[in-house]
């Protein structure tokens, strides 16, 4: 049974960063997908990022150029760099994974393509 741990959420300022962690268990696979989701109370789960075990990434329009995740497979652990935070991108962040799979099997970045998921890290942007 995979289990996932996020961790780094925080309150920051407008244009602050955070660099947010997803710690991972279980795994038996290996090939996965590892995706990174946001979601505001009332509204619908939000992907923002995702990786394969081969490095390969895909993101968001809305976060590109700004968002970075990355995976140590050594220690089993997932990061969400999240740069130049806007206060609308406040919500609970989210890493979700789906095994035995492969980066071009996602047509979309949505939360049914992922079978585990962690409890979320809360992320608010304030001034």
């Amino acid at each position: 049974q995979v289990q996932l741990v996020e961790s780094g959420g925080g309150s920051v300022q407008p244009g602050g960063s955070l660099r947010l962690s997803c710690a991972a268990s279980g795994f038996t696979a290996s090939s996965y997908v590892l995706g990174w989701f946001r979601q505001v109370p009332g509204k619908e789960r939000e992907g923002v990022a995702a990786i394969d075990s081969l490095g390969r990434t895909r993101y968001a329009d809305s976060v590109k150029g700004r968002f970075n995740v990355s995976v140590d497979n050594a220690k089993n652990i997932a990061f969400l760099q999240i740069d130049s935070l806007k206060p609308e991108e406040t919500a609970v962040y989210y890493c979700a994974v789906e095994e035995g799979v492969y980066i071009q099997a996602m047509l979309h970045l949505w939360p049914p393509f992922f079978k585990y998921w962690g409890q979320g890290t809360q992320v608010t942007v304030s001034s």
